[in-house]
Formats: C-alpha cells, structure tokens, sequence
C-alpha cells in the first residue's frame, strides 16, 4: 500500500511538472490577462508582459470541425499568436456546421440552447456552448486567450440583442465562463456603438457585474474606435479600434486618418483615465483595398507588417492581424465566399503576413517592456505617409521604424548611455545585424540596407552599450551580443 501511494505520489508529481512545461513552451495561458499599473499594457497574473499577439478567426466556431480546430490553433501556437478572436453569436441562427445544434432557442439570446446531460465527446450529442468549452480547453492548452465577440453587432442593429433580454444573455455567458483563465470579452463587432448604446452599455455592466476577472473592450466599424463612445464606461478595460481596410484615398471619414493608425494610438491615449489600446482590426492579408472590390489590389503582407509596427512603436498594447481567408474560414461547400477570397483556410494558413508577425512580438519583448513610449521627436527630418518614421524608446534603447527602407536623421542622446550598440532589425525574418558602437550624442544619419520602396522596412534599434542586452529578437538566454 505504502510503495502504491508513493508511486502515485511520483505519477502526480512528475505530470505536473509536464504540464508546467508544456505550459512554458506554449506560452501558457496562465490565467486571466491583467491591466498593467501604468494601465498602458497588459500583463499575467504574475506580473510578466501579456503582448497581445491576435488572429482573426470570426467564424471559427461555426465552420470549422475539432480537427480542423486543432490544427489551426497548433498552427496559431507555433507562430506565437496568443490571442484568437472569435464570434459567439454572428445571428440568431448560429450554429457550428458539422455538428448542426443551435446556440439559442426561437432564435432567443435569453434562451441558450443547452443540454444537461449529453456527452460533449460525442459529435451529435454535444451542443453549440459544449463545443466552445472545447475549443476553450484546446486553446488554453496552447497558451492561447480567446477574445469572444459575444454578439456580432448586427444582431443589436436589428433588434435581435435588446434590452429585454441582454442581461439575461450576458448572465448565462458570464456564470458558465468566468472560471476559465484564457478569455477576453469583446462587446460590439463591426457597428458604431452610439446605434442602440443602451443594449452596449446593459451587456458590458452586467458581464463585469458577474465576471469582474475577465477584460471587456469593444469591437468597433472600420475607422472608429471604442473611446468615442464608452471611454468612460467602468467596464470598458481597454480600447479597440479598427483602422480598417482603406487606403489613403478611400477613407472618406472627416478626420482623413486613411493608413496612419498610429494616430488612434495617439488620441486614445490622450484621453483620461489611460487605458491600452490596441488596432483590433487593420487591413487583413489578401484583401481587396476598400474591401468591396476584388478588381482593387490586394493588401499584402508588407502592410500588415506596416500597421503591426505603426501601432504597436505608438504604444499599443498589442496587434490582431487578420487573413481574408482565415477570417471568414472559407472552405469547401459554403459558396464563393465573400470580399473576393481567393483561398481556402487551410492554403492560408502559412502565408507570409502570419509567419511575420511573431517578429513583432519577440522585438518588443527582448527590451525592457513596460518602459517603452511613442517619441515622435527622436526623427529629426520626417515625413508623412508611406514616408513617415516612427520611434519609440525605453530607458536604455530606442527602436525607429521604416516602412520603405529610406535613409533618416535620428537625434541622439535620448536614452541613457554615452555611446549606443545599433543593429539593424528584419521584419521579414527577426535576423538583427549589428551596426556598430557610436557616440550617444548629436544628430546622425542612418541608412537601411538595400533600396528606397515600400515593403523594404527595417527597423533601427540603438542600445544602451553598457545595458548588455542580447540582439534585438532575442530573450536573455538566447545569447548577449
């Protein structure tokens, strides 16, 4: 009896220490995301930098079957994507494809479809809000958060989601989800959030009300952000905006911000109290310019690395990057699929927007984190647009990016250090390339390699010489320079 105890002792033991490091590989989803005390960032639970690192996958509750979600999110996890989000209710008549039960009953948000009592292993007994606890399982096993849209935001345009039964819906969602550690509520989808504000306002107080571990932002229509509308709202815990998919000359919004979503960085984080802020949705990978037009060009991978950089040396808190043909899970049997895809899901998955963005989010975590701020005035000759060179900076390093590889002036001396290491970064490929050691004062030129065009952008990162840190991409164990 006493060599069986102690073996299961041992068994107990030894799992739990697999699981701590599988956990550790996968980034683990370690517990709910916190706001940082700056109330500029994110971090876990034990006060690590939380870099929101987000995928676009709206239908991917109701098109894609288990093993296809496991593949996608083994796919997500290896290119170091930590944030899903993903819509619960796109309409009344939600349903996930291969196994046929609906969310709701008579088409009712008040009246979720649940069934005590089946077996949510077997396909056929399990229903719609099994299989989304599924999916959350799969995905906090990956280290990935899910950001659910609880409501696409047509569901409140056309009276579907209203106040008669919004809090009863938001109840049902909060007392089944909160205990999960991998979840960020996301109100909105698409809409303007001053069309019915009141439903908003009933759905984002009652969640907090019920769940106040979990993070609530809102999901806004393209070229608009949260802040106009709920800023102020004690359950709004950080900003969202949608730069969108237009170019510079379709954007027929007063404030003409066009591509520059750096600028909604900018004027969130003008506003009091701070919140983060983050571009929930910028031009997705594979899409028409202007969304609507397939014999319009298609954004391509450079400018999803373009509005990921722009954002995040801002001061965002993160990046959700988005494929047209991952977004909408195009597949096999549901049509021509919409905006002019030209993929399948799967065929998506490894195109070379998705691969880049890892780059990202290894540069901003291998400096000190939570010191990093916008610095627009460490470029001393800039210029707008696809011209435009953004800086951001921490106590000991300053990064400067260039979309299309032009030579610029930096003014020196704006962090500490008499003389600076510089590398060169690669967005492409994470490879930095050490520059040399200069002086930490004055006005210098820099030149990126290879020639002037747009999707030739490198990003300049100047180090303290003294700091030691390791090339830029790398953490602490990965080698000093």
């Amino acid at each position: 009896m006493g060599r069986r105890f102690h073996f299961c002792l041992w068994l107990a033991a030894a799992l739990c220490v697999v699981s701590l490091l599988t956990a550790a590989v996968a980034g683990g989803a370690t517990g709910p995301i916190r706001i940082s005390p700056d109330r500029r960032f994110f971090q876990l639970p034990d006060g690590a930098p939380f870099f929101w690192l987000g995928d676009t996958a709206w239908f991917l509750l109701h098109r894609l079957n288990r093993e296809e979600t496991e593949r996608y999110l083994a796919d997500r996890a290896d290119k170091g994507f930590n944030v899903i989000q993903v819509t619960v209710l796109g309409n009344v008549q939600s349903r996930n494809l291969h196994y046929g039960v609906p969310a709701l009953l008579e088409g009712d948000p008040a009246k979720p479809n649940v069934t005590p009592g089946a077996d949510p292993a077997k396909p056929g007994e399990y229903d719609y809000w099994d299989h989304l606890d599924w999916v959350l399982d799969r995905a906090a096993g990956r280290g990935i958060h899910l950001g659910l849209v609880v409501a696409w935001g047509s569901m409140v345009n056309r009276g579907h989601l209203h106040e008669g039964n919004v809090e009863s819906y938001a109840r049902f969602l909060a007392r089944r989800y909160r205990g999960r550690p991998n979840i960020v509520w996301i109100l909105g989808g698409d809409t303007y959030g001053d069309r019915r504000p009141e439903v908003w306002r009933a759905l984002g107080r009652t969640l907090k009300q019920e769940d106040p571990d979990h993070l609530i932002t809102f999901h806004p229509f393209g070229r608009t952000q949260s802040s106009s509308w709920f800023h102020q709202e004690p359950w709004l815990d950080f900003n969202m905006f949608q730069s969108g998919h237009r170019r510079y000359d379709q954007d027929d919004t007063p404030s003409r911000r066009g591509e520059d979503n750096w600028r909604y960085v900018v004027e969130d984080y003008a506003k009091q109290p701070p919140k983060p802020t983050l571009d929930g949705e910028p031009s997705y990978e594979d899409i028409p310019q202007g969304l609507h037009d397939p014999s319009q060009p298609y954004w391509t991978a450079n400018d999803c690395r373009r509005y990921a950089y722009w954002s995040v040396f801002a001061g965002a808190c993160g990046h959700t990057y988005g494929h047209n043909a991952v977004m909408q899970m195009h597949r096999p049997g549901v049509g021509k699929g919409a905006y002019g895809v030209r993929k399948y899901w799967y065929e998506a998955l490894d195109d070379p927007g998705a691969r880049q963005m890892r780059h990202l989010k290894q540069l901003v975590l291998s400096r000190p984190y939570f010191e990093r701020v916008f610095d627009p005035g460490a470029v001393a000759d800039n210029g707008e647009r696809y011209q435009f060179v953004i800086a951001m900076r921490g106590k000991q390093y300053l990064m400067a990016y260039t979309y299309v590889g032009r030579t610029f002036r930096l003014r020196m001396g704006r962090i500490h250090g008499s003389s600076v290491r510089a590398w060169w970064y690669d967005p492409r490929t994470g490879a930095a390339a050490e520059i040399a050691v200069l002086p930490n004062r004055g006005e210098r030129e820099f030149d990126p390699p290879g020639d002037p065009a747009p999707g030739n952008d490198w990003v300049l990162v100047l180090d303290d010489a003294s700091a030691g840190f390791p090339p830029p991409g790398r953490t602490e164990g990965e080698g000093k320079p």
